[in-house]
């Protein structure tokens, strides 16, 4: 029982490290947590005192292992580190996820089955440390003997700098540096908060007289499409990026011979692997919108949006967030969609594809039938596209546009793919289909463009943000392409001057903007 828990406390003092570096050399180390808490349980003579110093540690401890496993899994989805301040809700959004790939009965037991093992390892550790405490009291002196030179020795390994795996010392603290360092993001946090409210309020777009808004796209319908996923690994530099380049090269030409002209370039996105609308608040704001805080603050404001300035100019504004099943809120006291569009209210009656509630074939159908091809007044509408949204699998197919209907022609699609419990062992077949959703979602806004051939459509058409690590791979940066499309050569002009290049597929030459960038040279390119 005593070697078990002497094990249990340090396993638990060293977890941190050991999730961090993946490496068990990390176990080589000497946590300054286990000698405080142990000398602290050995001087003690109340036992109520001591018992709340077990709880107390071990909630420190195992509260520093979750940390570090967030981290973890934040860094191989998102490309960052897990903050504590604002990232609560992600993991609400996470669990979304979970639940819409693997079933909500299959993501609720295992939320459960994580909230025993944390409950579990409490206990453990609490009772691992008493017990400890009991056998040490027994020989009181000599325990503190060894416990002051455990310590000395600490201090040399600490002065030393002394590593066994790079970048986790073996003078251990985990739990101290967990807890500075969140002490630290909650002060930056706020510091930041104060920046970002400056200049979110500094805004002369705003002020313009709806005269001098987007007169060089009077008349025209403009969507601005986040394909979500849609990183620059699609497009180079990767195995899957072959099958991308030739739908795109393959779209270039169908387009050109109906009459379009597009230019692209690439831009850097405020976010990674996930959390799209930090992506598209920073392109409709043009403030680089990259946290959960920086959402909340931003969208509680006044904030002139580009949906705003296409409303103030005379348009009718749409959004269509097909992953959405009830009333987006922000979308209208921030966005000020007039309507909006979600997975409940457009009559689709057809499957869901893992996360993909709604085909993105069947989110264009019905956008021709009910909003562009019948009599209307210029609609700007902001439009998700999520059949490439991970996990990638099953994928929709395309299917003749007179039989799209009600979606119920897609029923027996999900089944010609495979779950993603079965794919995601691999991340090569996770890559490998990460491709073939792109291509679904580019060959289906090609065949769209080319079958309803509309002459007074204007497309911006961009990434959210890269794929997760298991696509984009470790330290991938942060690019997306983006394309204007219009059949409109006065359209194409207007941008002459930024020296996008031609066609849906910018080379590694083209020009990369930041993201917060584009509303303002978009909105100076079609002024006055």
């Amino acid at each position: 029982m005593t070697v078990l828990s002497a094990v249990t406390v340090f396993v638990a003092a060293v977890a941190p490290g050991l999730i961090d570096s993946g490496s068990p050399l990390a176990l080589a180390r000497l946590p300054l947590e286990c000698l405080l808490a142990l000398v602290a349980l050995i001087l003690l003579p109340w036992r109520w005192v001591r018992r709340a110093i077990a709880v107390l540690a071990a909630v420190l401890l195992v509260a520093a292992a979750i940390l570090a496993a967030l981290d973890r899994v934040f860094l191989s989805t998102v490309g960052r580190p897990f903050d504590v301040v604002s990232g609560w809700s992600e993991l609400v959004d996470g669990y979304g996820v979970v639940s819409d790939s693997a079933g909500s009965l299959g993501a609720l037991a295992l939320l459960v089955l994580i909230g025993l093992l944390i409950v579990a390892a409490v206990v453990a550790v609490a009772a691992s440390l008493l017990h400890l405490a009991r056998v040490l009291g027994r020989r009181r002196r000599a325990s503190l003997i060894g416990a002051s030179v455990l310590t000395a020795g600490w201090l040399v390994l600490a002065l030393v700098g002394a590593q066994v795996v790079a970048g986790e010392p073996v003078a251990a603290a985990d739990s101290i540096t967990a807890a500075a360092s969140t002490v630290a993001q909650v002060e930056v946090s706020a510091r930041d908060r104060a920046v970002f409210d400056r200049s979110a309020a500094s805004d002369p777009y705003s002020r313009l007289p709806a005269s001098d808004l987007l007169t060089g796209l009077k008349g025209k319908d403009v969507l601005v499409v986040f394909v979500e996923s849609y990183g620059q690994v699609a497009v180079q530099g990767t195995p899957f990026a072959s099958g991308v380049d030739s739908v795109l090269r393959s779209g270039d030409a169908e387009l050109a011979a109906h009459g379009y002209s597009e230019r692209s370039a690439f831009l850097t996105s405020s976010t990674f692997g996930g959390i799209s609308w930090l992506a598209h608040s920073t392109l409709q704001t043009g403030l680089w919108v990259d946290s959960q805080q920086k959402y909340d603050q931003v969208t509680a404001t006044t904030r002139f949006t580009l949906s705003d300035a296409f409303r103030k100019a005379g348009w009718r504004t749409l959004s269509d967030v097909p992953s959405d099943t009830r009333p987006w809120s922000i979308g209208s006291s921030f966005y000020h969609f007039g309507t909006q569009l979600n997975a409940k209210n457009v009559g689709y009656r057809g499957p869901a594809f893992s996360y993909a509630r709604v085909p993105d074939q069947y989110t264009w159908a019905y956008l021709q039938k009910h909003e562009l091809g019948v009599p209307h007044a210029p609609l700007m509408a902001e439009i998700d596209l999520v059949s490439s949204h991970t996990p990638w699998t099953p994928l929709p197919r395309l299917v003749p546009w007179d039989a799209v209907g009600d979606g119920s022609v897609y029923d027996p699609q999900p089944a010609e793919g495979l779950p993603p419990s079965v794919v995601w062992q691999s991340p090569q077949h996770v890559q490998q289909l990460y491709g073939q959703s792109i291509e679904y979602t580019m060959g289906s806004l090609f065949s769209f463009l080319t079958t309803f051939d509309d002459p007074d459509l204007v497309l911006v058409v961009l990434g959210d943000h890269q794929p997760a690590t298991v696509v984009s791979g470790v330290g991938a940066n942060h690019q997306v392409p983006i394309s204007i499309i219009s059949k409109d050569p006065t359209v194409i002009d207007r941008i002459g001057s930024w020296k996008w290049e031609p066609g849906m597929l910018p080379s590694p030459r083209a020009p990369v903007w930041r993201m917060d960038a584009f509303r303002d040279r978009f909105l100076a390119a079609y002024g006055p």
